[in-house]
């Protein structure tokens, strides 16, 4: 459930047009005697890329934050860089592709190509491009991807990291 003060149907309709494969499923209304006017929408229930959501109308009382967020896999850059531009309107960017939608709620949008490259066997592949990732809001697949094979400032970090791990290593044996 996602508590919004009086807009869960404006918010949907918001998150409904960034996933290709999203609708709307059901609006509730709340009954006569409830705590807004009678026919005031009280839950949205809907679908985002397989994911089904409700949206609840109930008032100031409780804010989203970074304890609860959404994690969204996206294909390619065009699509990672729609639906990052598209969620973060009106919210806030943050580090590793992380981002504050208009309402608040946290959502981070992962290149699958990422997850590939992460996952690698090679300890040092793999921390090229964590640490590639570790630099950007957005993620740039062709930066992580440069990251992995080595090449681009990424490299050189990892060379000035490592000969600063074996110089500390190095001294301490003194």
């Amino acid at each position: 459930m996602l508590w919004f003060d009086m807009d869960a149907e404006t918010a949907a309709i918001y998150y409904v047009r960034a996933f290709a494969n999203a609708k709307i499923t059901h609006v509730e209304t709340y009954p006569e005697g409830g705590p807004v006017p009678a026919g005031s929408v009280m839950t949205v229930a809907f679908e985002l890329a397989g994911q089904h959501f409700t949206g609840l109308n109930a008032g100031p009382m409780f804010k989203p934050n970074e304890a609860v967020s959404f994690v969204v896999s996206c294909g390619d850059q065009r699509e990672g860089d729609f639906l990052w531009d598209h969620l973060a309107q009106g919210g806030a960017h943050s580090m590793c592709g992380w981002l504050k939608d208009k309402w608040g709620f946290s959502w981070q949008i992962v290149p699958k190509r990422f997850l590939e490259l992460v996952s690698t066997s090679d300890a040092v592949a793999k921390a090229r491009v964590f640490g590639a990732m570790m630099q950007m809001q957005k993620f740039d697949i062709t930066v992580i991807e440069k990251a992995a094979m080595g090449q681009g400032m990424f490299q050189q970090a990892i060379i000035f990291a490592q000969r600063k791990r074996d110089s500390s290593t190095c001294c301490e044996k003194l």
